[in-house]
């Protein structure tokens, strides 16, 4: 059985090793993820040159997402590189604060608008809401607080405001510069941090177009204020991610399961891709096996119809790597058994706007009530291939394509699979032939399979797909009369 939902793996040092490169490759990533948070250019150009030569030595096709850092809203430096906070005590977070200079009272800050957006009453999270305080007056350049829950704090940890509202742009200058060099390593997707509207979406996607970059880009879900604007968001995406972290800081984490269940739903219902990301299988940053909770948080997130699960520190950290990889492999593979996850009224009562759209629909309709062993998309641009992906179905789709771009896409959709095909090489009369000898090569069909072929009167144009042909393997040859 092919793995429908796709892994998402980040690089780190602990997959510079050519070997564990090829293990995670062979065990089964999709994608890789470039955290531009961390490290040079150079290490990252040289990651991302690696992940291509070697995806191509596997005969594999791998996309590359980099994902910008964002805004940094954190404390300063402890003289002593940390302090203890008492419950009861007061500390604040003052811009005055020498960088290095903080002690058991206050600590400087990365954020000078924050006595502007903070006011008393507020709650603070530090650390990922590990430390909490609530504003109790601003005065001067200084927030001061009473600790409601302490602990230990230390150097450069991020700031939160529960309910969010802290005002910093989603995209900062060394943003806009990762952009360019996003575009310059032809990076697949480019995921924008801390989205609060559609209009950075759309300002990223600006920006990578005029930096000669083609890529998707993926909004992080992760601000409180963008799921007051999350289908305009949605709509200017071409995937989002629910990252877990700073979004259940922010809304609290005891409604983060139903917003995440929502995310996943409604962005499948608007045609987008969505990533289910933050901590899945954090255990294994230093274990060779999952806990039982994180088992269970993939599968979930599976049988929602999340797209693509994410490894972070797991990967890029971790001891072990490769064995995260298998550890979600066989996971989603067991959840996608289920028999909720193949079946979908997913738009039964949509009018459709396209042609194209229409014949992918229609297709998924058929080969989900027909029988149908594969669906093959020709395809220019990955439409075709993402509309039906948006159904759930145990069908495999495969998008046929000649542009190395749209296959590397397409690794990031649930259920499509890309496969190399120049139809502009092939005799218009003899394609639907050379599609299923395609699909017989890998043993992906076999006699008397029934097969959905979709295509364009027009071949090599995009959005020109205007036909639904079913083909039954081995009555696809041509007699020497035709």
């Amino acid at each position: 059985m092919l793995r429908r939902t796709k892994i998402l793996a980040t690089l780190g040092p602990a997959t510079d090793n050519p070997r564990v490169l090829d293990e995670l490759i062979h065990a089964g990533v999709d994608v890789v993820r470039v955290n531009l948070s961390h490290g040079s250019h150079d290490d990252h150009r040289k990651r991302a040159a690696a992940v291509r030569e070697r995806a191509y030595s596997c005969g594999r096709e791998v996309g590359i997402l980099a994902d910008l850092q964002g805004p940094k809203i954190r404390i300063g430096r402890f003289a002593q590189g940390k302090v203890q906070l008492e419950e009861g005590a007061r500390f604040s977070l003052d811009g005055d604060c020498p960088p290095d200079a903080g002690d058991q009272t206050r600590v400087g800050h990365t954020f000078p608008a924050l006595v502007r957006d903070a006011a008393t009453g507020d709650t603070l999270l530090l650390d990922d809401g590990a430390i909490i305080l609530q504003v109790e007056a601003i005065r001067g350049n200084s927030v001061d607080c009473r600790v409601l829950v302490g602990g230990e704090l230390s150097n450069n940890k991020g700031i939160n405001r529960q309910g969010g509202g802290l005002s910093a742009p989603a995209l900062t200058d060394k943003d806009r510069d990762d952009i360019r060099f996003a575009a310059e390593i032809e990076a697949d997707y480019v995921a924008v941090s801390f989205v609060k509207s559609a209009a950075d979406v759309i300002t990223a996607r600006e920006l990578l177009r005029a930096a000669g970059g083609e890529g998707g880009i993926v909004a992080k879900i992760e601000r409180a204020e963008a799921l007051d604007h999350i289908e305009d968001i949605i709509n200017a995406s071409d995937a989002i991610m629910v990252a877990r972290g700073d979004l259940g800081v922010e809304i609290g984490d005891a409604e983060l399961p139903a917003v995440q269940k929502r995310l996943i739903k409604q962005a499948r219902s608007l045609n987008c891709v969505v990533i289910t990301a933050t901590q899945m299988m954090q255990s294994m940053i230093a274990s060779a096996i999952p806990t039982r909770a994180e088992v269970f948080d993939v599968a979930n997130a599976v049988m929602d119809g999340t797209d693509a699960v994410m490894l972070s520190a797991e990967t890029a950290a971790g001891k072990y790597p490769v064995k995260a990889v298998e550890a979600m492999d066989r996971v989603c593979r067991e959840a996608e058994k289920q028999s909720e996850v193949r079946r979908s009224d997913h738009r039964l009562n949509t009018v459709f706007g396209r042609v194209d759209e229409a014949i992918a629909m229609a297709s998924m309709y058929t080969a989900n009530h027909l029988g149908v062993t594969a669906i093959a998309a020709l395809t220019e641009s990955g439409s075709s291939a993402k509309w039906m992906s948006r159904i759930g179905s145990s069908i495999p789709i495969f998008a046929l394509t000649r542009h190395a771009a749209t296959r590397r896409k397409v690794t990031l959709y649930r259920g499509v699979y890309p496969v190399s095909f120049d139809v502009l090489h092939t005799d218009q009369n003899l394609v639907n032939q050379e599609v299923i000898d395609e699909l017989l090569k890998p043993g992906t069909v076999h006699e008397n399979d029934l097969v959905i072929i979709t295509k364009g009167d027009r071949s090599g144009v995009e959005g020109q797909t205007n036909i639904m042909k079913i083909m039954r393997v081995g009555e696809h040859r041509l007699s020497p009369t035709e």
